[in-house]
C-alpha cells in the first residue's frame, strides 16, 4: 500500500498536540484541582490549552479506520486486523497503562483510545465483507444517534441499562482485590467515528485533486453544520452555551462540547477541521509537513515513548521540587503527590517542545527501519 503522505501529516500534528494535553495532566500546577474546561473556574489559556486537544482522539480513529481501508487489498488483512485490534488491547491494560498511572499494583485500568482502536479493528476484520459505502454510513448513524441512549428511560438497576451503559457512556465499574475499570472510551460512539472513516477511505483512492475538492467541501459542510446546529442550542450536545461575563468567553461557551462520550457537534467541529487539513496538507512538501510526517509515520512507537518520558520527566521536576517517592501518590494520582507540585502553564508549553523535539529523532530513525525492514510482520503491530 502506498501510504497517503497527508494522512501520515495530519496524524502527526494531532499526536504532537496530544502530548500537550497528557504533559498538562501530569506536570500543570493546577491540573489535580481545576477542570480546564470550567468556565466559572478556567482562564482562557488553560481552557484552549485543553480545547485544542480535543481534536486528538477522533482525527486518530478516524484516520485509522482510512488506513484499515486502504490495507483492506491485501490477502488475509482482516485477520490481521483482528490480531492487531487484540494486541492493542492488551498493550493498553498493560505497557499504556503502566505509563498513564505508574502504578505496579495496576489498582486502576483505562479502557481508552488504544484499546477503543483496538476492539474496532476487530470488528472492521469480522465485517471485512460489507462494503466500505455500507459500513461508512452505518458509522455516520452511529456518530448522529447514539447520544439518543442517554434518552431511553431504563429502569435503575434493568439487565439492558447495565450491560449497555458501559458501550454508550463513560462508566466505572469496581474490580476484585479493589481494583477498577473505567471505561473512559466507550466503543459504540468511538466505533461510529471508525466506520465513517472506514467508508471514506474510498477518497483516497481517488486523484489528488479530486480528494482535495471533495475534503474542501466536506470541512466546510462539517463545520457549518457544526455552526449552525450549536448556534441553535438543539439538544445535541449535554452542555449548551450561554452567554458568558465577556465575548472571550461566550466563545469559549460555544466552543465547549462534549467529548466524553463524543457528541455529533463534537464529531462535526473535530472532523471539521480534520478534512480542512487534509485539504491543506495534501501533496504538501513544506518542511513543516515533512517534520509532522515524521510522526505520523510511527504512531504507535511514539504514544507509548511519550507516556513513559513524559512520566519520567515529571518525576524528575517532583524531585527537584523537593518531593520524595514516600510523597508519591499512585493510582488515579499518575504518582503526583497530594501538596502543590508541577510548572504553571509556561513551564507546561516549554516541556512539551522539549519532549516533542526529544522524540524526533527517535521516530525518524524508527520509520527508516520500519521502511528497511519492512519485511518483518511483526513491525506492523507497531
Amino acid at each position: 500500500m502506498k501510504r497517503i503522505s497527508s494522512i501520515d501529516t495530519v496524524r502527526g500534528i494531532v499526536m504532537v498536540i496530544m502530548a500537550l494535553d497528557h504533559i498538562r495532566d501530569l506536570i500543570h500546577l493546577p491540573s489535580q484541582t481545576l477542570d480546564p474546561t470550567n468556565l466559572e473556574t478556567t482562564t482562557a489559556p488553560i481552557f484552549l490549552t485543553r480545547w485544542i486537544t480535543h481534536f486528538c482522539a477522533p482525527i486518530f480513529v478516524f484516520l485509522a479506520g482510512s488506513s484499515a481501508y486502504l490495507s483492506s487489498k491485501k490477502p488475509d488483512n482482516h485477520l490481521f486486523l483482528i490480531k492487531r485490534g487484540l494486541w492493542l488491547v492488551l498493550l493498553e491494560f498493560t505497557v499504556i497503562t503502566f505509563g498513564v498511572w505508574w502504578d505496579i499494583h495496576f489498582n486502576v485500568f483505562l479502557f481508552q483510545v488504544i484499546a477503543a482502536i483496538g476492539l474496532s479493528f476487530v470488528f472492521l476484520g469480522l465485517l471485512h465483507r460489507v462494503s466500505a459505502s455500507v459500513l461508512g454510513v452505518v458509522g455516520v448513524a452511529i456518530m448522529t444517534f447514539h447520544g439518543a441512549f442517554a434518552l431511553i428511560p431504563f429502569a435503575e438497576n434493568s439487565v439492558l441499562r447495565t450491560l449497555l451503559t458501559p458501550i454508550f457512556s463513560v462508566t466505572a465499574f469496581p474490580l476484585p482485590a479493589s481494583k477498577t475499570l473505567i471505561m473512559g472510551y466507550p466503543l459504540i460512539p468511538w466505533l461510529g467515528i471508525m466506520l465513517a472513516g472506514y467508508g471514506a477511505g474510498t477518497y483516497f483512492e481517488k486523484p489528488s485533486e479530486q480528494r482535495k475538492v471533495i475534503f474542501l467541501k466536506l470541512g466546510g459542510a462539517a463545520l457549518g453544520a457544526f455552526v449552525l446546529l450549536r448556534f441553535t442550542n438543539v439538544l445535541l450536545d449535554p452542555q449548551q452555551w450561554s452567554v458568558q461575563k465577556n465575548s472571550l468567553f461566550t466563545f469559549l461557551s460555544f466552543i465547549n462540547v462534549t467529548k466524553y462520550p463524543p457528541s455529533l457537534l463534537y464529531d462535526l467541529m473535530t472532523l471539521g477541521i480534520m478534512f480542512l487539513l487534509l485539504y491543506y496538507f495534501e501533496n504538501s512538501k513544506s518542511t513543516i509537513s515533512q517534520v509532522f510526517d515524521t510522526y505520523g509515520k510511527v504512531p504507535m512507537f511514539y504514544y507509548l515513548f511519550h507516556w513513559y518520558i513524559v512520566h519520567s520527566v515529571m518525576f524528575l521536576i517532583l524531585f527537584a521540587q523537593g518531593f520524595g517517592v514516600k510523597d508519591f501518590e499512585f493510582g488515579f494520582g499518575f504518582g503526583r503527590p497530594k501538596a502543590a507540585n508541577g510548572l504553571p502553564l509556561w513551564g507546561v508549553y516549554l516541556v512539551w517542545i522539549g519532549i516533542v523535539g526529544m522524540l524526533y529523532p527517535l521516530c525518524k530513525w524508527f520509520g527508516q527501519y520500519k521502511k528497511a525492514n519492512s519485511h518483518n510482520t511483526w513491525l506492523r503491530y507497531i
